[in-house]
């Protein structure tokens, strides 16, 4: 073979032997270790110098195949002089590290690095095992001249490996031509291990300088010391074989028996060589070199030998004396010997292996003899073939069960090799019992997401003190899971928030479903939601009280209490229908999101009606949207088509009727509103249940100003309506043209120090004639509650009603027409808690007068800071007829499509929930309104 080639394409393809030497044995020689970077010094240079040839190039095989930082094996045999050269190169080896960290590009985290390189020294670890199965002699190679100390650990991992793997590889040579003894140790004898060191700058030094300084051939500066008889590499060598051996020993590495090793060093002889350095003169050393090698062309004697004969006289030609002494004037001051070549420390041991000698390395009282076999290239390129399917390549199906096997073994070198990550195990492992401890302090039985996130990250903060190393990561992730477990195991509280948002304080359960009982031993339990919290509110009048559940949903939040309390209070009452969904079909369904609308002013709504009168129109006019009274509005136009197809009637010209717009249009019949009807709801849709009430307790005598409301939960002088006096203008003949709208405004006020028109004594009077009915009184009255059902009036947006003698209420009620009253305000009776009490605008108190009067009620609620949007009542602009005591209730709870208005807290301001101003406007009822 005359150029190198990897293991494997040496053991698939046919070498074709010399049959001079085809029935000869070889010696296998391994090589294996660590190279620096410097030309010349990597492991294929020795083979060159063995060899006396150049296999190898200079700065190191290219192997295209390899990827970045893996190990490969090469092979060169030298047919002539019957050894198999076998070099291991992996990341031990410069060249190949620096592939190995260009293939680590950026990002690679602490962890993934780490298993990178872990990973790479496993694979390193099972092909110089792979080389300890098939070597007879091993060469340790070193770039410096001192001993690692980390070889021990990792030729005590490879032993452990080795014993672990021993009955796979059995399994895997157990039909090949060898010996009986090969099969059951897996290898043809115990490899001798040598150490081959490179020379640093440490012994380099001038010719002037002493021997007792590790200098050269002469005497000190003194000249008064003998030259010593072995020369400072020498002394060096002894040096590491002593202290080699005795750290192989304590580690048991080595014992007294070589069969039971991974390898052996021989008792008597050398093992370890140290190069020397690179010559100062270059030149005199290649000539040296040529001198040599015609040296040895003169010694052939030319003969035509064939045969072991020609083999054994071609190797001691080539031998070189190893222990002679100079013909100087040193031999007669005792001589000092002459260092051996690379290649004559190594040959004495191959020796012993082409004589089939063997070694016989074992010490000790009763030395066993270790087993030895020099088999054929034929035979052992089947051994290594098996081997390297099962260890390194598995290509055929029959040893993939095996190489998996070989594979799971190799998590016995994590307790040798994996120091570090050792280390980080047990140093996490310690870390994660407190990590669990902190998770689990003042911990309730049951606990929400938040308490559980608030507890992990305590965790995590409490792990990441302790925790160390390459494990950090995993061992983080276990305590995510084991957290979780912890959690979700019977620990988990329910989720639902309430309308006033607050927690539901069953653990995770599911709803029943319509029809089905409540189910406490079902896991997970079925349950209704329940925070525990009650409250006491009034029915839709007020003049009932009731303690009720924290509501959930906006049905019993808004509706279902009410609708128990009505059946008890005030079911005979006569109110106002809001309109509401009215299906067409059996399984309506909810709609879908739309983009929501911003809400119209000016509102043009449509009243069909069944008798003759055909359609009427009114502008301006709050009218209810009552579905299904006619059918002359398609369901298309109902579902929101353009107007576009309204033809001559889209445009609404002067002189003819004005068809109804898309904001105008009979609400769908099939498709209901799943929440409430605010501002940026889509058009044409009705909730199932209104959440607003509004009903009329009596006439307006039903209310006396002296006693004010008669209803329970007020609290003492604050159930008091505020008065309205509203002008009433009757229309004489020279006030044809004057017709005003009476909101409550300052229009609606005569001016400073001027009597009204028409009053006894005033300025300009009309006399007589002149009706004294002017000035219509109204009452009205805003009214908060709070979760206790204490209620009371409200003056003004920051003041309460508190009346303490006869008379009722002096403040007028222009105050709180003309602004924007708060949704909520703190309670004026609040607790010995430090957290405030907030009551909630509740109802709407309005006495209209028996008068030509008409009173328009139209509310808008904003409970929350923008983008929230307006919440109003199905029907809007309601008018409220002359002679009546109404109340309105306004709904508990504020819901929109992407979830509930949530009270304010404690460091909100209260602003920002406001009613908006404008909530009732009078009219007088012989003016149409303007």
């Amino acid at each position: 073979m005359a150029v190198p080639m990897s293991i494997g394409s040496l053991l698939l393809s046919e070498l074709i032997e010399d049959p001079l030497y085809k029935d000869e044995g070889l010696c296998v020689l391994g090589i294996f270790g660590k190279s620096a970077m410097q030309p010349g010094s990597a492991k294929e240079s020795l083979i060159n110098t063995l060899a006396d040839k150049h296999v190898f190039p200079l700065f190191g095989p290219d192997e295209p195949d390899c990827p970045g930082g893996g190990s490969f094996i090469q092979a060169y045999y030298n047919q002539e002089s019957r050894v198999l050269y076998l070099v291991l190169t992996s990341v031990c080896d410069n060249r190949q590290l620096l592939r190995a960290c260009e293939t680590l590009g950026a990002g690679i985290g602490h962890s993934e690095a780490h298993d990178f390189w872990k990973g790479a020294e496993k694979q390193h670890c099972l092909q110089l095992l792979y080389l300890f199965s098939l070597c007879h002699v091993l060469l340790l190679v070193h770039p410096t001249c001192s001993f690692d100390v980390t070889y021990d650990r990792l030729f005590r991992a490879l032993d452990a490996l080795r014993q672990k793997a021993l009955p796979l590889l059995r399994a895997a040579i157990k039909d090949s031509p060898v010996s009986k003894e090969w099969k059951v140790n897996c290898r043809p004898c115990p490899p001798r291990l040598l150490f081959v060191f490179q020379m640093n700058g440490a012994l380099r030094v001038s010719g002037g300088t002493s021997g007792t300084g590790l200098g050269g051939n002469g005497t000190d500066a003194l000249g008064g010391d003998k030259p010593k008889k072995h020369s400072p590499r020498r002394r060096l060598q002894h040096a590491l074989e002593d202290q080699i051996y005795r750290i192989f020993r304590k580690s048991r590495v080595l014992t007294n028996q070589s069969s039971n090793c991974l390898f052996t060093v021989p008792a008597n002889q050398a093992f370890v060589y140290v190069v020397p350095g690179p010559d100062e003169d270059p030149v005199g050393a290649l000539l040296g070199q040529l001198r040599a090698n015609c040296a040895l062309r003169e010694n052939d004697t030319g003969l035509s030998v064939s045969g072991p004969r020609r083999y054994q006289q071609m190797r001691h030609a080539a031998r070189q004396p190893s222990f002679t002494v100079e013909n100087s004037s040193l031999s007669s001051a005792g001589g000092q010997l002459v260092d051996c070549t690379l290649k004559e420390f190594l040959w004495q041991h191959v020796e012993l292996v082409l004589t089939k000698k063997g070694f016989d390395d074992s010490v000790g009282r009763n030395p066993q003899p270790s087993h030895f076999e020099l088999p054929t290239y034929t035979k052992w390129a089947q051994v290594a073939c098996r081997l390297y399917q099962v260890m390194i390549d598995s290509g055929d199906e029959e040893t993939a069960e095996l190489a998996a096997k070989v594979q799971g073994q190799l998590k016995v070198l994590e307790g040798f090799l994996d120091a570090d990550a050792k280390f980080s195990e047990n140093r996490c492992q310690k870390a994660l019992p407190l990590a669990h401890s902190a998770y689990q302090s003042n911990l309730p039985h049951n606990y929400t997401t938040t308490v559980h996130k608030n507890q992990l990250t305590l965790a995590l903060r409490v792990y990441s003190q302790h925790a160390r190393g390459v494990a950090f990561q995993r061992y983080a992730l276990q305590l995510h899971e084991d957290c979780y477990k912890f959690w979700s195991n019977g620990h988990q509280l329910c989720e639902e928030r309430s309308l006033t948002d607050q927690h539901c304080v069953h653990k995770f359960h599911l709803l029943p479903k319509p029809g089905e009982k409540p189910e406490m031993d079902r896991n997970p339990p079925i349950l209704f939601h329940n925070s525990r919290g009650r409250s006491t509110s009034s029915c839709n009048c007020g003049r009932k009280q009731a303690p009720r559940e924290d509501p959930f949903d906006i049905q019993a939040a808004n509706h279902e209490f009410y609708q128990i309390l009505e059946e008890k209070c005030c079911a005979k009452l006569e109110r106002t229908h809001f309109p509401v969904f009215q299906p067409s079909t059996l399984d309506p369904a909810p709609a879908c999101d739309e983009v929501p609308q911003p809400p119209e002013s000016g509102v043009v709504v449509v009243v069909v009606g069944g008798s003759g009168d055909g359609e009427r129109l009114k502008e301006k006019e709050a009218v209810s949207h009552t579905p299904g009274d006619s059918t002359s509005l398609s369901l298309a136009l109902s579902l929101g088509q353009s107007t576009d197809s309204l033809g001559p009637y889209g445009d609404g010209g002067e002189g003819q009727e004005k068809r109804p717009s898309l904001v105008d249009r009979q609400p769908s019949t099939v498709e209901y509103l799943p929440g409430m009807l605010h501002s940026g709801c889509p058009k044409g849709l009705l909730p199932k249940f209104s959440s607003w009430s509004l009903v009329k307790l009596g006439p307006a005598k039903a209310y006396n100003c002296h006693t004010g409301l008669e209803q329970p939960g007020f609290l003492p002088g604050s159930a008091f309506l505020l008065p309205w006096d509203v002008v009433i203008r009757c229309r004489a003949e020279e006030e044809a043209g004057l017709s005003e709208p009476l909101d409550g405004g300052p229009s609606s006020w005569p001016a400073p120090n001027k009597a009204l028109a028409g009053k006894r004594g005033g300025v300009g009077g009309l006399g007589r004639g002149r009706r004294r009915d002017d000035v219509a009184r109204a009452f009205v009255g805003f009214e908060y509650e709070d979760s206790r059902g204490r209620r009371f009036l409200s003056s003004g947006p920051d003041k309460v009603v508190k009346v303490l003698g006869p008379g009722g209420a002096k403040e007028p009620a222009t105050r709180v027409l003309n602004a924007d009253m708060p949704l909520y305000i703190p309670s004026p009776a609040q607790g010995r808690g430090l957290k405030p009490h907030y009551a909630q605008l509740s109802r709407l108190f309005i006495v209209v007068p028996d008068a030509p009067l008409e009173i328009t009620l139209n509310p808008q609620v904003q409970p929350g800071p923008p983008p929230c949007p307006v919440f109003h009542p199905e029907q809007t602009e309601l008018v409220l007829p002359p002679d009546g005591l109404w109340v309105l209730r306004f709904p508990y709870s504020y819901v929109t499509d992407r979830g509930p208005c949530y009270p304010p807290k404690e460091n909100q301001p209260l602003a920002s929930y406001r009613v908006l101003k404008g909530i009732l406007r009078a009219n007088t009822a012989s003016t149409p309104p303007q």
